[in-house]
């Protein structure tokens, strides 16, 4: 089996401290390997599954942090561009007591989004069985949004399944733009990975459950709602299971909504059954919250099922 992503790559630079604001002096800490598409896959490369990214870096240190660490847990760069001119992206990060997070991006003019439509080559497909969009890269930029549009059109026409996460929230874009961007690849998708609080921005339905309905009609196989601290819920046509959520020490939230989709990924191609497919998730995205950095609590298969056991 084979996963690939199509997405902004990018290194974050965290607040040392809780409660430093952006705007203050402070120490940091980092760079860390970062970006939902980066470290989605290399979650499925922890999880010991073929794995592959299309993406940009610059010719730097940043770069050779975020590059060696995806090669260093498996995953294929033969799709990532190193620009020599553009510096690789990054976020810098301040997390607050109440749980909340301040994001400042250094993205626009960033290798983070060198990728086009031009650079959605068939043969990264040919021996693929799914591959993964996230909504962060939809809004990135127009370029890379042609790209995974691009992206979803290639694989359909290769028989691969579409995995879809959202990772979008609406009252940045506004409604209608948020579905707007998000339509051509939620329309094609066989899985929908939505945050509990998104999905039904998204569709436009007023309930949870009308929502998931009209994603299933447009022909997705599997919603997988997440909903951090209260587990996740994943609904087919005939079932739907509800999972809590384990009990960790969390450490660094960033990135456990990457993680549960990678592992949804990964337990959809194996094909799990519902209540596996969630107990699977809920792990891989629980124990991706207790490192530092959106990539070190990455689990392996043998953590994974230590927990579930």
């Amino acid at each position: 089996m084979k996963i690939i992503t199509v997405g902004e790559m990018l290194v974050e630079v965290m607040r040392k401290d809780v409660n430093s604001p952006l705007d203050q002096p402070g120490e940091f800490v980092g760079p860390f390997p970062s970006g939902a598409p980066a470290i989605f896959i290399d979650a499925v490369a922890k999880l010991g599954i073929s794995s592959e990214i299309i993406g940009g870096t610059g010719d730097d240190e940043f770069g050779d942090c975020l590059n060696n660490r995806l090669e260093k847990d498996g995953v294929s760069l033969s799709g990532v561009k190193v620009d020599e001119k553009l510096s690789t992206g990054v976020a810098f990060v301040s997390y607050f007591a109440d749980g909340s997070r301040k994001f400042l991006y250094h993205m626009g003019n960033s290798a983070a989004g060198v990728i086009s439509k031009e650079d959605i080559d068939e043969s990264y497909f040919e021996e693929a069985d799914l591959l993964h969009i996230n909504g962060s890269s939809l809004a990135m930029s127009k370029q890379m949004r042609r790209a995974c549009y691009e992206g979803v059109e290639m694989a359909k026409e290769k028989g691969l399944d579409v995995s879809f996460d959202p990772n979008l929230r609406t009252e940045l874009l506004g409604v209608e733009k948020t579905r707007e961007i998000c339509s051509p690849v939620l329309d094609s998708c066989e899985l929908f990975i939505p945050g509990a609080d998104e999905l039904r921005g998204i569709t436009g339905a007023s309930t949870e459950k009308e929502a998931v309905e009209s994603v299933l009609k447009k022909g997705a196989e599997v919603v997988a709602v997440k909903d951090g601290r209260a587990g996740c819920k994943i609904y087919s046509q005939n079932q739907t299971f509800q999972a809590d959520a384990f009990d960790v020490e969390e450490v660094d939230p960033t990135g456990a909504g990457d993680a549960f989709s990678a592992a949804i990924a990964v337990g959809w191609l194996e094909e799990m059954d519902l209540e596996d497919l969630s107990l699977f998730a809920n792990a891989v995205g629980g124990r991706a919250v207790t490192g530092k950095g959106p990539m070190e609590g990455l689990p392996d298969r043998k953590q994974v099922q230590g927990m579930i056991e």
